[in-house]
């Protein structure tokens, strides 16, 4: 099990990083500019501290995998991890709008490639806690 909360401790510093183009790839210049200020700051400083959750994540599952799987607090780190990419995963299907990626294929790529991914790192967490329970 340790080498795939390794696997998900990479992915998921990717998947940090890649927070980085938001603002341009998402155009927030022109999008947000009809919101508030607030409005506007609270986007940029959620995303960042959701990269940088997720950043931290990625980091304990590739230099703290051994304690994960072996310590009781890793154990609920686990569960928890697993908790909240479920909620993820559930978002995916019933948060988010098909109508964002049907019918487009670069949109449904990656609706594909996010739905694996909160897949994977939700069964890998959960297996991490299922298996020292």
């Amino acid at each position: 099990m340790q080498i795939h909360l390794k696997i998900a401790g990479v992915l998921l510093i990717i998947l940090a990083l890649v927070h980085i183009i938001f603002p341009r790839y998402f155009n927030w210049n022109t999008e947000l500019k009809t919101l508030s200020l607030i409005n506007r700051q609270m986007m940029t400083v959620h995303t960042f501290f959701i990269a940088l959750t997720v950043f931290l994540m990625g980091v304990l599952c590739l230099t703290s995998s051994n304690e994960l799987v072996q310590t009781d607090l890793g154990n609920k780190i686990t569960v928890g991890l697993a908790v909240f990419w479920f909620a993820r995963l559930f978002i995916q299907f019933f948060v988010y709008s098909p109508s964002l990626w049907r019918g487009k294929k670069l949109e449904t790529s990656i609706h594909i490639l996010f739905t694996c991914m909160w897949s994977y790192f939700s069964l890998i967490f959960l297996f991490t806690y299922i298996q020292n329970y």
